[in-house]
């Protein structure tokens, strides 16, 4: 295997192993930026290995002036057990000792066994240490798990519902538009009703992204309150002209079961249809609830498309 340093035009390659060695487990990082500081810092690099051609592994390394550090080691999975790992990581050792590192560390995450035995077999030790962050950017500190393959269904509604309304829940209620609503207040509904089902997207926002979403007046979000108690979640999305997407919609745990999401649901689905769209739509996956796809399929929404996409677990 030749290695040699990163080129910018290695860019969309390295990403792309990266992703099929599933490296991109964290969504928070951004491997371009990743590699772009990298670069710039004076105090690392990214080699690449090549393979007849093909690029088949990368290590990011670099120092912080008192030990090196390794990042993103990957290996093409069709040249896994080749002995092309342990070769990039003794080119990575090398560029460390040229500039007199003493010693190297890595991060190695404790579900991700295999990589711990990799490096356990080339001589690395754990260390008895606690790694301890603290994010700067202004973003939520998610704890990753796994990632996991799900199934997502598309389905679409493309006229209205001709049936008649159902009926209204007995208990005192009211679904309100929240014209202002605080960052604060929408990552309680979210976080609460997304809880058991992987609502990981705003989870992944910073306070400012959110809020610019929030204050579009092309995105609605519908409060349902029970007895003066916030029970569900709508939000319409507008931004695209001709269709309106139902980006989120749940119920609160302890209001799951009285019926109130085939309600809503029916609410949400006429309100839109009065906004003049030529289709409304949504996605699910087999993380949600496991009737929320026939909820919507009863509410008259069709599939139309499904796809395998990865989910991240936090």
């Amino acid at each position: 295997m030749d290695i040699r340093p990163f080129e910018n035009d290695d860019l969309e390659k390295v990403i792309a192993l990266w992703t099929e060695c599933g490296l991109d487990v964290n969504p928070l990082n951004d491997p371009a930026q990743d590699i772009s500081l990298c670069l710039e810092s004076g105090h690392g690099t990214v080699l690449v290995g090549e393979l007849g051609g093909n690029l088949v592994a990368t290590v990011m390394v670099g120092h912080d002036g008192h030990r090196g550090w390794y990042y993103y080691l990957a290996t093409s999975p069709n040249h896994q057990r080749q002995g092309l790992g342990r070769q990039i990581v003794t080119a990575a050792e090398d560029w460390l000792t040229v500039r007199n590192l003493p010693k190297v560390e890595l991060l190695v995450r404790d579900i991700n066994m295999v990589a711990k035995a990799f490096y356990e077999k080339l001589g690395y030790v754990q260390e008895p240490v606690q790694v301890l962050s603290r994010r700067l950017d202004g973003r939520e500190h998610i704890a990753v798990k796994r990632s996991v393959e799900s199934t997502v269904t598309y389905l679409q509604m493309t006229q209205a519902l001709e049936r008649a309304r159902l009926p209204s829940p007995t208990d005192k209620h009211a679904v309100l538009r929240s014209d202002k609503t605080s960052v604060a207040f929408y990552r309680y509904l979210f976080n609460t009703i997304g809880e058991d089902y992987n609502w990981t997207d705003v989870r992944l926002m910073s306070d400012e992204d959110l809020a610019a979403i929030l204050q579009d007046e092309k995105v609605d979000v519908f409060v349902l309150y029970v007895d003066g108690e916030p029970a569900g979640l709508a939000q319409l999305d507008r931004r695209t002209d001709n269709d309106i997407e139902l980006l989120y919609f749940g119920i609160m745990p302890h209001f799951i079961g009285r019926k109130l999401g085939p309600w809503l649901l029916d609410w949400t689905i006429r309100h839109a249809w009065s906004l003049g769209p030529d289709r409304v739509w949504l996605h699910t996956c087999d993380l949600d609830h496991p009737r929320a796809l026939p909820m919507y399929q009863k509410a008259g929404f069709d599939v139309y498309d499904q796809k395998i996409e990865t989910e991240f677990l936090l």
